[in-house]
């Protein structure tokens, strides 16, 4: 098996392999994203979210919650080459798919120490801050300023070159 693939696993292997870490004292970091077409942006986040703790977990939008948050025509990638993508990261230990609208379910069933999201939130407007709360789960954001997009990537390489 490829090195990266292995790093992706299902929701009841990671529960077993994250509640080991946490057993040995390991702080638990979580990231989302959908991660369509990966760029510097990504690797800034995920890498800030990897300075919060000892173990990395990034949960990536299966396609069908891609289509519904980004619109028609993405994901460009599809959701096994980006979960695999983000696996190749030496920053990342985990990676999981998910297809709910958003990770307050994961957050109740991984219970991890950090929560990661980036710097297009702040600690209020985080969508699972509640759920965060209520469990212990200290938000953190991270990264660098949202200057890097998907969808602004994707604008530039259709835009047609000047004459």
């Amino acid at each position: 098996m490829r090195e990266a693939a292995s790093k992706i696993v299902s929701r009841e292997v990671l529960r077993e392999k994250l509640a080991e870490h946490k057993r040995l004292g390991r702080s638990i970091v979580f990231a989302n994203g959908c991660f369509d077409t990966l760029h510097v942006g990504h690797i800034r986040y995920l890498e800030g979210a990897r300075r919060e703790g000892d173990v990395l977990v990034v949960g990536v939008n299966a396609d069908s919650s891609v289509c519904n948050l980004k619109g028609p025509g993405r994901p460009i990638l599809d959701e096994n080459a980006r979960a695999e993508l983000v696996a190749a990261l030496r920053c990342v230990d985990f990676v999981v798919l998910f297809a709910e609208p958003n990770v307050e379910a994961l957050l109740e069933d991984l219970r991890p120490d950090v929560h990661a999201k980036g710097t297009d939130y702040t600690t209020d407007t985080v969508p699972e801050r509640a759920v965060a709360t209520r469990l212990g789960i200290r938000v953190a954001i991270v990264g660098d300023p949202k200057e890097h997009s998907t969808r602004e990537l994707l604008a530039s390489i259709r835009k047609e070159p000047h004459a």
